[in-house]
């Protein structure tokens, strides 16, 4: 094998971070095995980013667990938000902000689900929220506001949670709605993301590439979840983790080792 990725695209929840069974959240502990596998692709001269679609301030802990950027290295490049806010690290700075009229969609999915929590990011604080979401689910504050005055303004993203519906409930509202104007994923379980129309991880991934003058071909991207698909389809290699739904398998190239068995290590062994 000649090949070598040059851009490693690594998501966090579930693919860095191991989940907490039964719950929405993961360990926020990396294991030493893991740091070490990253910085090797780091010191082999590869770029590492993070792509998730946790809020910038939710990325940036990880990153300092990392040990990312080293020293040595210049700033680390982040896809955040599922794609709509790209940054660099450290300091935090945003560098590209998509945003979207996410009201019609809100409000859309509310008269169907009238008890569903909803979320949008409040940049360096945490959250503002219609309710407070289940302990672990978001990170930072949670300041209560009212629905009509979360999605006021045009806004990156857009959570919406219902603790007492399924992740099938949700992928089958959304596609029955339709969504129109908006993007969206379904997560874990009933979490559903709202993002502006064309913007995903890949978008994301698609502008650093080109930052970086690193052509798609060359992108190793390793994820779990529904959210990850099209980054996983875009990448020159896509790598879904072992525990992923059938449906982020078949977007993937190859199949590692699920995040318990630390698969993402197992993956980034093949090539440094």
């Amino acid at each position: 094998m000649t090949w070598q990725p040059a851009l490693v695209a690594l998501d966090i929840d579930g693919t860095l971070l191991k989940w907490v069974d039964g719950v929405g959240a993961t360990y926020e502990e990396i294991p030493e095995g893991t740091r070490e596998a990253v910085r090797r692709a780091h010191d082999a001269g590869a770029h590492v980013v993070l792509a998730s679609g946790r809020s910038p301030h939710g990325m940036t802990r990880i990153a300092d667990l990392l040990g990312l950027p080293p020293d040595d290295a210049d700033r680390l490049w982040v896809v955040a938000s599922n794609g709509a806010v790209l940054f660099r690290y450290p300091p935090l700075e945003v560098v590209h902000e998509e945003v979207f009229d996410a009201r019609p969609a809100v409000e859309a999915v509310l008269r169907e689900r009238p008890g569903a929590l909803v979320a949008v990011e409040e940049r360096g604080v945490g959250y503002r929220v219609n309710r407070r979401f289940p302990d672990g689910e978001l990170s930072g504050d949670m300041i209560e506001t009212d629905v009509a005055d979360l999605v006021a303004d045009h806004v990156s993203r857009v959570i919406i949670r219902d603790p007492e519906a399924t992740a099938d409930d949700f992928v089958e509202l959304a596609a029955r709605l339709g969504l129109h104007g908006t993007d969206y994923v379904v997560g874990w379980t009933a979490w559903l993301d709202l993002s502006p129309v064309g913007v995903s991880k890949a978008s994301g991934l698609a502008r650093v590439a080109e930052h970086l003058g690193v052509e798609q071909a060359d992108v190793l991207a390793v994820g779990d979840g529904r959210n990850d698909i099209e980054m996983l389809r875009w990448a020159g290699r896509g790598v879904a983790m072992g525990q992923a739904v059938e449906e982020v398998r078949e977007a993937a190239d190859a199949i590692t080792g699920t995040v318990y068995d630390d698969g993402v290590v197992t993956e980034l062994e093949r090539w440094w």
